[in-house]
């Protein structure tokens, strides 16, 4: 039955026809065909059920069950969850299930769901973090719901209100609230997830399908400050391509580049710069979006990060927070344009490359120390006082309460705005119309 209603009306109904039938000598097996009809009828109306936070069933951990909470310093990234998580089932008849909220466990899940075997899923992550002022904030969570929605377009997986979605969430932060650390380098790292749960071996899209949420604590990404990383650039590995599906957050995206990163190690790299095209041009860094400070010819400082709309490139959050803040700034320059290897190479020999770094929620901004192309290792300069080290300042003043913005949203005021521009999460199609 599709619903406690339905069922409630189909006994309805079963009773009026068994009795008229009894009066009437009705075939029994007339009045079961009926009741079918109405049925099937009754069932091809309804609408799937959208995602409804005012459902959400909370089930707290005893005291019990509740895990110790590490120092801050032995904090590896992903290994340590806290005591809750949130589950939403989803089917294609019944739509969205009632969110819950239940002791962080285990669940089960068939040897024939698709995600098993064809990768039908998605991730997203976003932050938490306790301010100066005691107050816990989530950085620009509407980014990644339509980030989140996005990927799920092209994975084939159901769309959902972002709104409602990140309220479940909220109410999951403040429950586990004392897990965000109280340290200004630290946060509570989200990762929201949607598998294909349909127990079926066939080549279709899921019509069962499971969103769930984790939470994690994690410690400072650099411990002991910056770590410049060096970057294997080299055309024959390529991470994604136009036509694909490289700005989406699918876990197939990920996995082909653990294969990749094992080259880089081998010229003494620490990731990839991903390559593309016969011009080679530049894409990303790792799993991160790349930014380049160049001085240009007229002395003017230009910071250029590749377009999205070749469709090979993630929509970071981060990305799009780093040019609209440094486009703020009067003594800068900023492009959202192609970039080749070439141009940077010329401008690495001109001395009017400046500073490169990779941007991402888990290390917000990464120094690049060299580049290892054509053979040779070339140095990139890492200041102290550089472009990065002022973005890190100013980012970490805005996700601890230092200084107000609207990108940082309470938790217990929640003030989240309907209206803000969520246009880097498009189809590429819709991008380049």
């Amino acid at each position: 039955m599709a619903s406690t209603g339905l069922a409630r009306r189909c006994r309805s109904i079963f009773q009026t026809q068994a009795s008229l039938a009894q009066k009437n000598n009705t075939n029994p097996k007339v009045v079961l065909f009926q009741i079918s009809e109405i049925v099937s009828r009754w069932q091809s109306t309804v609408s799937p059920l959208h995602l409804d936070s005012s459902k959400l069933e909370v089930e707290q951990a005893g005291l019990a069950d509740m895990k110790p909470k590490p120092p801050v310093d032995q904090l590896a990234f992903g290994k340590v969850f806290t005591d809750h998580m949130l589950t939403i089932d989803w089917t294609k008849d019944g739509g969205w299930e009632t969110p819950q909220i239940k002791p962080f466990a285990n669940f089960s899940i068939h040897p024939g769901a698709k995600v098993l075997h064809y990768a039908q899923e998605l991730f997203e992550g976003m932050k938490a973090y306790r301010g100066v002022d005691g107050k816990i904030r989530l950085f620009r969570p509407m980014h990644n719901m339509a980030r989140m929605n996005l990927t799920a377009s092209r994975a084939c997986l159901p769309a959902f209100d972002g709104h409602e979605f990140l309220e479940c969430i909220r109410k999951l932060v403040v429950i586990d609230s004392d897990w965000v650390p109280h340290d200004t380098s630290s946060s509570l790292y989200i990762r929201p997830t949607m598998i294909g749960m349909e127990p079926t071996l066939g080549v279709a899209p899921a019509d069962e399908a499971r969103l769930f949420v984790l939470l994690c604590p994690v410690g400072p990404y650099y411990s002991t400050g910056f770590k410049p990383v060096n970057l294997l650039c080299d055309p024959n590995y390529v991470r994604a391509w136009p036509g694909g599906c490289g700005y989406t957050k699918m876990g197939s995206n990920y996995a082909p580049t653990l294969w990749t990163q094992k080259i880089a190690e081998q010229h003494g790299c620490h990731q990839c710069l991903w390559l593309f095209g016969e011009d080679h041009e530049i894409t990303e860094v790792g799993a991160m979006n790349l930014f380049i400070l160049l001085r240009g010819e007229d002395g003017r400082n230009e910071l250029v990060t590749p377009p999205l709309n070749t469709g090979v490139i993630l929509p970071g959050v981060t990305r799009r927070s780093i040019i609209e803040m440094t486009s703020t700034w009067s003594d800068l320059k900023v492009s959202e344009r192609k970039i080749t290897m070439g141009e940077v190479m010329e401008a690495q020999e001109d001395g009017r490359l400046l500073e490169m770094f990779g941007s991402g929620t888990a290390a917000v901004v990464s120094p690049v120390g060299g580049l290892h192309y054509g053979g040779k290792l070339h140095k990139i300069a890492t200041p102290e006082d550089g472009l990065a080290v002022r973005i890190m300042a100013a980012m970490s003043d805005i996700y601890y309460g230092k200084v107000a913005s609207p990108w940082a949203v309470d938790v217990e005021e929640w003030n989240v705005d309907r209206a803000q521009n969520l246009a880097d999460y498009k189809q590429p199609e819709a991008a380049r119309s």
